[in-house]
């Protein structure tokens, strides 16, 4: 039999995966790395963990899925974006990633947005305000900052090129990647030469550009040893993170979209338009060439579910937690005794662009329970999800639904419901919603080798394997809870500024 291998390289590890080429998961790997914080707002990692644990993963799923080296048809990678690699003319780095968890950059920010009209002028055009995280604004740090470092950059990449380079010995960045740094043109799918000349940066830096279902190359002999492969197999383009998630949702047709429940939380809509941005939601290249991908992404979801299980349950590890906090949660009536928690631990990109805001809950009393706090939690995410897809009709008149559901939170049933009867719409579950990245990198691979002839035609392969439908009856509540949640960011966005003025 044959399979696709991809690899899901994220913050805190990679995932490997053996799928089928009808999108059915085999057998999984997963290999953490460290990320370091040297200073205050700064994250960095080294790619060369990424490559290691890339080895590591690959070999063990081989082993586990009992599957030759010759089985395997082709290699996609799906990864985290927004980072920065400077790599010498030997294609070695010369100084460890920048994330996209790092935010040093807020200077830079600033002087963009000023060259640009300034800050209110910026955001009507771009949909959103610029902050230290964005990839624009860490090039002109490295120029600034470190000097020498960027005059001896040969290329920048991202961990898609690294990675890329490192399969195939040829330095490249995928489509869907380069469209978050904010120097791609969306409409001739080229790098934008005036904007690298007009912030002063250096054309020849940024390598050629590939799409996500483009064979880059094959394996080199080092790779293949490295990876227990054959010389020779194909690497595709793969994608971002959020691209390949789209894909492995099987949300792939037009106006159709997905809703990731990771560490951060994003609405995708698949679409042929290319739309302005506005209030925090973007247009970006989907990994399907013909199509984009407009997304409102919230920087926390369950990442506020990661902090109530340390901080309220205690939990030194993840096993068996959630299930713990899911019966809390399932026990305990909507609305969480009139508690209302803001999710916004790292502040906030959509529904409102806003790095200063921080989370809390509203209405505490004495009579509250830990019980009601994390179901409180719960809730909170939900109504930050339901104002992005408000905000995403309200603008653009898209409505997906049913939307589909990826990502870890879409393991907890307690949590759907509450989405689905927060928003008021169906979620359709995916089989292997913790491997959706994989699941779809694997597909653009499949495209690619032509077992499909489009992205789109993978529709019919990936189908959902549960439905949650909304309950109406505690719809009346939420609605009133959602106007206080709504308003409560009204209120207290003032307080936000004020109090974290030196964050940003």
């Amino acid at each position: 039999m044959n399979y696709l291998l991809a690899h899901d390289v994220g913050t805190s590890g990679d995932k490997a995966a053996l799928i089928t080429p009808d999108g059915r998961v085999v057998a999984t790997a997963f290999e953490p790395y460290p990320t370091h914080y040297p200073r205050r707002l700064w994250a960095e990692q080294n790619p060369e963990d990424w490559w290691r644990a890339v080895g590591h993963t690959t070999q063990r799923v081989l082993e586990q899925g009992g599957v030759g080296p010759g089985e395997v048809l082709g290699l996609a990678f799906s990864t985290q974006m927004i980072n920065l690699i400077p790599l010498d003319a030997m294609a070695m780095p010369l100084r460890p990633c920048i994330s996209w968890l790092d935010g040093r950059a807020g200077a830079e920010a600033k002087m963009v947005m000023r060259r640009l009209g300034g800050r209110k002028a910026f955001a009507l055009i771009v949909g959103a305000t610029l902050t230290g995280k964005d990839l624009l604004p860490k090039y002109l740090w490295l120029k600034r900052s470190e000097p020498d470092v960027y005059s001896q950059a040969a290329t920048f990449v991202d961990a898609s090129g690294y990675l890329l380079y490192q399969a195939t010995g040829r330095l490249a960045y995928e489509w869907s990647t380069a469209s978050v740094t904010g120097l791609f043109s969306l409409k001739s799918k080229t790098w934008s030469d005036f904007l690298i000349r007009f912030f002063g940066l250096d054309r020849a830096k940024f390598p050629e550009l590939v799409q996500s279902t483009e064979k880059v190359g094959s394996l080199r002999p080092a790779a293949a040893s490295h990876l227990g492969l054959l010389a020779g197999t194909p690497v595709f383009g793969g994608a971002g993170d959020a691209m390949s998630a789209a894909v492995g949702s099987g949300a792939v047709g037009e106006r159709e979209g997905h809703l990731s429940l990771g560490t951060s939380g994003f609405v995708g809509i698949v679409t042929s338009k290319r739309l302005i941005g506005r209030r925090g939601i973007a247009t970006i290249q989907s990994a399907d060439p013909t199509k984009l991908l407009l997304i409102g992404e919230t920087e926390t979801a369950a990442a506020c579910l990661r902090w109530a299980a340390k901080e309220l349950y205690g939990a030194e590890s993840e096993a068996g937690i959630y299930k713990r906090m899911d019966d809390d949660v399932a026990g305990t009536e909507p609305g969480a005794g009139g508690l209302i928690f803001t999710p916004w631990l790292y502040g906030e990109r959509c529904p409102v662009a806003d790095e200063r805001l921080r989370a809390g809950f509203l209405n505490l009393g004495a009579n509250h329970s830990r019980a009601q706090m994390t179901r409180a939690i719960y809730e909170g995410v939900a109504y930050n999800l339901r104002w992005i897809i408000e905000s995403i009709a309200d603008l653009y008149k898209f409505r997906p639904d049913p939307l589909r559901v990826v990502g870890g939170g879409a393991l907890g049933l307690p949590w759907l419901q509450i989405v689905a009867d927060v928003t008021g719409c169906t979620l359709e579950s995916v089989p292997h919603p913790q491997e959706a990245g994989a699941v779809g990198a694997a597909m653009l691979a499949a495209v690619g080798l032509g077992l499909y002839p489009s992205v789109e035609a993978i529709k019919t392969t990936l189908s959902p394997s549960s439905v949650i439908v909304p309950d109406p009856a505690p719809r009346p509540f939420y609605d009133e809870s959602y106007a206080a949640f709504r308003a409560a960011y009204r209120s207290l966005r003032r307080f936000y500024k004020d109090v974290n003025r030196k964050e940003s």
